[in-house]
């Protein structure tokens, strides 16, 4: 009977469907036909095992290194399989029993069952996320079975059927098949050919009536075809090219971190029917800011878990996104020790004030009030800090001060004169004992929320935020800071631009994780180049925050209307990014899986997220800048005053130029770039 090979799927499936109502039973190969894998070499699913089980020795006070684990599973798998040999003609392994043994060499007398099991459900996780069913021919699979034909899954694998049993059902179509066979249950494997007698005995199949398709042109075509079973073959050539270019980039990234990077996001690509045709914005959050935010919160897992910071705040709307991004892939990357994480509803508006409540208005702190061009005079200082201005009246008149005095040099030419005025006010002990009296409600309200979600149980919080100058940090640090139970802050920023020098102290600092200023990072700071659509891209779809106000029960938090004509426009905005946001969501596992396998840490990948900036941001395509630009950039933090034209000359930044300046000008990039480079080496 001759063994017909098919070099497409789709040419297999369509032979396969001709001929199947010859036959009454078809079985399938698993691995390589049913299922592919995202990486090249299977063995190297077992390194991210050997890791989680030498953290768990740790944990038991025992200190073994990954990579002897990894070699201490493969003696020992050896050893079963030349064992098995002596008895059977398949040299063949089952993980339950090798595994339980490199355990009690690990754990010694501490080995149990409940260890063995949950060393078994990583190993599963890991190859689940690393497994991608092939579309097509499961799609025919499910066909055949609804005609009635028995479905055999047969697999040449250390894994039991009942943990095969757990990969098909992860991978959807458990319900259509009728038994899963392993090699490991019985010893006997196709590659000898013993296991098609075994099973024509158990269930009392037909050869004749029995097609079997696999990857193998052995144990899949010859063993079977002796047996008297129609065999297909499939050598898919685009899966083998997939293959090869991973193997390539696998091979460079052995020697240079940008090809571990590159490796990292092949392993992240769609495959199969993940792959669809996605909206343009989609295409950006997986592609563009998923690495981003993924090498930004296994940065934060990294730094926690070295300095022992048992609870993360993730923080602003921003810290949304990062807090479900991180629970979408830290598990897997980190299975067994991982900080407690949690919201934390804050922002400028909401801060400002309570910031005030027992150290009272300070310059520095008023001073970030006019970095906002928008902002003009004492009224937007009362907008911002939540004080009322006719309480603040007398204060302004005891200092020749009048509300409307601009006090930014965006207004007038003058306006130093009366920021004069201004810092004789912030001296007055008087205004600051008002200013103190009018924002301790909403300070008593803050510590309620900040009581109630358990902020003062820890001695050590880390604190999450997009960037940029730490402000939100900044007014929550002062308005905990009289407490002797406040924890130490630890700031993790995706981005430290520091235009405002942040008062570091060790118990509270700031450091920027993807770019900080304070390390020269030139690549990296090609994130400032768009700040606006980082924000946007990851704000949280709930309204912003105002404050927080006492109520007879306790407290309650006050968010922004969003009916007026700024919550619409927010609204369009956020509808807008919905896709992009969910391409991040997505990427978001493989991404976590990705870094499981390989067991990079965080900084190997900076060198390709540098190449992201650099393609996306410095040297951006026409139509990536019309995508991602913002529809309206909202910030209750700024006001709406109009500077003098004279004063105030905004920088022009690249991505506030005109499409068609950006399509015609051909040096437009180049030289915002160089300007930048020159910014850079001035600071």
């Amino acid at each position: 009977m001759k063994i017909k090979t098919f070099y497409k799927l789709n040419t297999l499936v369509k032979y396969a469907d001709k001929i199947a109502a010859d036959y009454d039973t078809i079985s399938f190969d698993l691995f390589d036909t049913l299922l592919i894998r995202r990486v090249h070499f299977p063995d190297m699913l077992k390194a991210p095992v050997g890791r989680f089980i030498a953290a768990k020795a740790k944990a038991y006070g025992l200190f073994w290194k990954p990579e002897k684990v990894h070699q201490l599973r493969d003696e020992i798998e050896a050893a079963q399989r030349a064992k098995t040999g002596e008895r059977f003609e398949d040299h063949e392994a089952c993980y339950p029993d090798f595994m339980r043994d490199v355990l009690s060499h690990v754990f010694e007398d501490q080995i149990s069952d409940e260890l063995l099991q949950e060393v078994t459900d990583y190993e599963l996780a890991i190859e689940n996320a690393m497994l991608v069913p092939r579309t097509e021919l499961v799609a025919w699979l499910q066909k055949q079975h609804q005609q009635g034909k028995t479905v055999l899954v047969i697999s040449d694998m250390y894994l039991p059927s009942e943990h095969l049993k757990r990969l098909i059902e992860h991978a959807g179509f458990a319900d259509a098949v009728t038994h899963v066979v392993s090699s490991a249950d019985t010893f006997k494997a196709k590659a000898s050919g013993a296991a098609f007698p075994m099973l024509k005995e158990k269930f009392g199949l037909e050869p004749q009536r029995w097609l079997h398709i696999g990857d193998n042109p052995i144990s899949d075509g010859a063993r079977p075809n002796e047996f008297g079973i129609r065999s297909l073959i499939i050598k898919d050539a685009s899966e083998k090219t997939r293959k090869l270019v991973f193997r390539i980039y696998y091979g460079f990234a052995l020697g240079s971190d940008f090809w571990k990077g590159r490796m990292f996001q092949q392993m992240m690509l769609p495959l199969e029917n993940e792959n669809q045709p996605r909206p343009s914005l989609y295409n950006e959050g997986y592609h563009f800011f998923a690495p981003l935010v993924g090498s930004y919160v296994q940065a934060i897992a990294e730094r926690t878990r070295d300095l022992g910071i048992k609870k993360i705040f993730f923080m602003s709307r921003e810290g949304w996104t990062f807090k479900k991004f991180w629970e979408l892939a830290m598990p897997t990357v980190f299975p067994d020790d991982l900080p407690q994480i949690e919201y934390l509803y804050v922002s400028r508006m909401a801060l400002a004030g309570p910031g005030c409540a027992y150290q009272g208005l300070t310059q520095t702190n008023a001073d970030i009030v006019f970095l906002a061009p928008g902002n003009r005079d004492f009224r937007d200082v009362c907008k911002v800090f939540n004080l009322n201005l006719q309480l603040l009246a007398p204060f302004l008149d005891r200092h020749q001060l009048k509300y409307d005095d601009p006090l930014s040099p965006f207004y007038s030419d003058e306006f130093i004169k009366y920021y004069a005025r201004f810092i004789d006010i912030l001296e007055d002990a008087e205004f600051q004992t008002e200013v103190k009296r009018q924002t301790r409600p909403s300070n008593d309200a803050l510590q309620l929320y900040l009581e109630q979600i358990g902020f003062f149980d820890y001695t050590d919080v880390a604190l999450a935020d997009v960037g940029w100058m730490g402000t939100i940090q900044r007014f929550l640090y002062d308005a905990v800071k009289h407490r002797d139970d406040k924890p130490r802050f630890h700031g993790f920023l995706m981005g430290a631009s520091r235009g405002i020098p942040f008062a570091t102290r060790p118990g509270n600092y700031v450091e920027g994780l993807l770019f900080d200023y304070d390390r020269c990072d030139f690549a990296g700071s090609l994130m400032m180049y768009a700040q606006d659509i980082f924000e946007e891209a990851f704000r949280a779809p709930h309204s912003g925050l105002n404050g927080y106000q006492q109520t007879d029960s306790g407290f309650e938090l006050l968010f922004r209307d969003s009916d007026d004509d700024t919550g619409r426009k927010e609204l369009k905005q956020n509808e807008y990014f919905a896709s992009l946001k969910q391409g991040i969501f997505d990427a978001a596992p493989r991404f976590g899986a990705a870094s499981a396998v390989m067991g990079y840490k965080s900084w190997m990948l900076k060198p390709w997220l540098n190449y992201l900036l650099f393609t996306k941001l410095a040297f951006p395509k026409t139509d990536e800048v019309a995508t991602l630009k913002h529809q309206s950039h909202l910030d209750d933090f700024h006001g709406k005053n109009k500077p003098w034209t004279q004063a105030f000359k905004p920088e022009k930044q690249l991505w506030n130029q005109s499409l068609s300046a950006l399509r015609w000008n051909p040096f437009l990039r180049l030289n915002y770039y160089i300007g930048h480079a020159f910014k850079m080496l001035r600071r």
